[in-house]
């Protein structure tokens, strides 16, 4: 699979102009946020006393959270970004669509900003669940998008058309070529060819395997320089507040 980080300047203006505006809404959220503290601190004390329990039973892989060596994932962005955010997802994982409903355009525009680089790792957890295969054909062909220089408009087409089912959905390659057609340049009888051989089917799944072992829950989980920002899924976290995070880290790089 291909890089294609190319950057130009007037998008990398707009990113930054997006990502301005946030941050300004963010600040003017704060002084609501601060007033409820208090009692939120309350609730979050009583919530994790029902909760902790069930959270030490489903932890799997021990205290480290790092995910061990792997096959490669898919990097977009600039190389010599300052923060890295790996992203775990399953293209048929309700969840992850509403994970990229949120917070993509701003992962987009921190991306295209220069800020961060983007590792996906792309898992096939509803697979497992049924036993079907939709989620692999569909991480291949987000493979196969990549060789082609069009991951970032395909991955966010998949999910966007994650709900079409008819004609079998991701499980039919055909819908998946279908889309391509909405890509630019992406439908060629190579991106076919990949598709339909199953080019990048072993990468999915040493993908899987690696992400099985790497101690994290559940998809989406979003890692940003090595910390887990999803550990807690109970707790609030905004694009803004991700933009923060980000800010943040780039600054003590």
């Amino acid at each position: 699979m291909s890089d294609n980080n190319d950057r130009h300047g007037p998008e990398q203006r707009s990113a930054r102009d997006r990502l301005k505006e946030e941050r300004e809404r963010q600040k003017r959220s704060d002084k609501r946020r601060r007033t409820l503290t208090a009692a939120l601190a309350v609730v979050a004390v009583l919530a994790a006393v029902g909760t902790v329990g069930v959270l030490a039973t489903k932890k799997v892989g021990g205290e480290d959270d790092s995910a061990g060596p792997g096959p490669a994932p898919i990097t977009e962005g600039d190389a010599q970004a300052p923060v890295t955010l790996d992203v775990y997802e399953d293209f048929r994982c309700p969840g992850c669509a509403g994970f990229e409903q949120t917070f993509g355009e701003t992962i987009n525009d921190l991306r295209e900003a220069g800020r961060v680089k983007v590792r996906y790792h792309l898992v096939t957890v509803v697979d497992g669940h049924n036993g079907s295969s939709g989620s692999k054909n569909a991480a291949n062909a987000a493979a196969c998008a990549k060789d082609a220089g069009h991951f970032v408009a395909y991955h966010d087409l998949l999910f966007k058309h994650q709900q079409d089912t008819a004609d079998g959905g991701f499980e039919n390659k055909k819908n998946l070529v279908r889309l391509a057609k909405k890509v630019d340049g992406l439908d060629t009888p190579t991106f076919r060819e990949c598709v339909n051989e199953g080019t990048h089917d072993e990468w999915v799944d040493r993908t899987h395997a690696a992400f099985l072992k790497s101690g994290y829950q559940a998809t989406p989980t979003l890692v940003m320089n090595g910390e887990d920002l999803s550990k807690d899924r109970n707790a609030q976290f905004t694009p803004e507040m991700l933009v923060n995070k980000v800010e943040e880290a780039a600054e003590k790089s």
